[in-house]
């Protein structure tokens, strides 16, 4: 009897085992070695800090990932409300009581990592929606009741993320909720009035902002106005990337990130280094590997039973599409500079972690493809 229950177990095991979406997991590797050898160059070609720190967080984080596939879909729908509670609990611990770095007080001293719970808001928001959506009939979407309830979900950390400030970030969990809400069926009209209301109070926005903020705005427009402070990184970037050409220069010779030209190219610039030395094929290469990866993340949400799964992986997908679109044309100057990380590539723990999550519990769904949830 305990012989058969065993080999059950195991066939149960192996069964899972083989639902993994192994494409998927091979563009995570195959990004992984990318970002890894990029980081290494930032590093001027040896294993110092951000490269080794950038390697071991991928690892644990991959592992972590693969753990999450084998957890029941269910679970993370039961978990949908309690996890966004836990998320918006630290944010306000950070407001409060957070690390303060560059004028931000966005960070939580875990003593192992420095986590910025913003990060962990862009997966809570998705998660907290397709929960809340997978009941809900279309004909009841846009009752007034099920339109502000999301948006009170939506508006609160937002607050609490500009507050910090972080309003890249803020930006980048407005667009997270905002796609489900687009995928639930909310009326177009509701988005037609929140532009036209974020149109006219951009004036008096904009007056609260912090004057960093207002200066890479200006920036934004136009570079050129100060080539030595507000507008130096998006110029360094722009001939950084423009002098890569078609093959790149080649790796660690990128004479803008090698020679430090390139503030920050570690963390939000990273494509800017990576373009240099290898060029508009190189770029390519990763647009491809990004396109597959939200590619299968969509794929397996169409193949989920539960709408809860189907929301879910749509509304990931989407939304790494949204950070690729906005980290990309923000180095290349078509947007002004916001703090958005490129997913996996860039250095930063909370984003990795952020990011692996988010692909755990897409796997989940492929693995639990067939699970119904009442």
């Amino acid at each position: 009897m305990f012989i058969e229950s065993s080999l059950s177990n195991n066939s149960t095991f192996f069964q899972k085992l083989r639902s993994l979406d192994y494409i998927l997991i091979f563009c995570v590797l195959l990004l992984g070695l990318i970002s890894s050898i990029a980081m290494y160059s930032t590093d001027g070609g040896e294993v110092l800090y951000h490269t080794e720190s950038h390697i071991i967080r991928f690892l644990v984080f991959f592992a972590m990932m693969i753990f999450i596939s084998f957890i029941n879909i269910k679970t993370w729908h039961a978990l949908g409300y309690f996890f966004y509670i836990i998320v918006l609990g630290l944010l306000v611990w950070a407001s409060l009581f957070g690390i303060t770095a560059s004028g931000s007080q966005r960070w939580i001293d875990l003593y192992f990592i420095n986590l910025q719970p913003s990060e962990l808001m862009k997966i809570a928001i998705i998660l907290c929606f397709a929960k809340y959506y997978h009941r809900i009939q279309v004909v009841n979407v846009n009752k007034i009741q099920n339109v502000i309830i999301p948006i009170l979900i939506l508006f609160i950390p937002i607050a609490l993320v500009i507050s910090q400030p972080d309003l890249g970030t803020s930006i980048l969990i407005a667009s997270s909720g905002i796609i489900v809400l687009w995928l639930a069926g909310v009326n177009i009209k509701y988005f037609f009035y929140s532009t036209l209301f974020f149109i006219i109070s951009a004036p008096f926005v904009i007056s609260f902002l912090k004057p960093y903020q207002k200066l890479r705005i200006l920036t934004f427009f136009d570079p050129d106005k100060d080539p030595l402070g507000a507008g130096y990184q998006i110029i360094q970037s722009k001939i950084a990337v423009g002098s890569g050409g078609l093959m790149g220069k080649g790796f660690l010779k990128g004479t803008q990130g090698y020679l430090e030209f390139l503030p920050e190219k570690h963390t939000d610039f990273i494509f800017t280094l990576y373009s240099e030395e290898f060029g508009f094929i190189g770029s390519i290469i990763l647009l491809i590997l990004y396109s597959v990866l939200i590619f299968r993340i969509i794929r397996i949400g169409s193949f989920s039973r539960s709408f809860f799964g189907k929301f879910f992986c749509y509304g990931f997908g989407s939304a790494i599409f949204v950070y690729i679109t906005v980290n990309m044309a923000m180095v290349l100057g078509l947007l002004p500079i916001v703090g958005s990380p490129l997913p996996i590539m860039s250095y930063g723990g909370s984003s990795m972690l952020a990011t692996m999550l988010g692909l755990g519990i897409v796997m989940s769904a492929k693995v639990y493809n067939r699970q119904l949830i009442s």
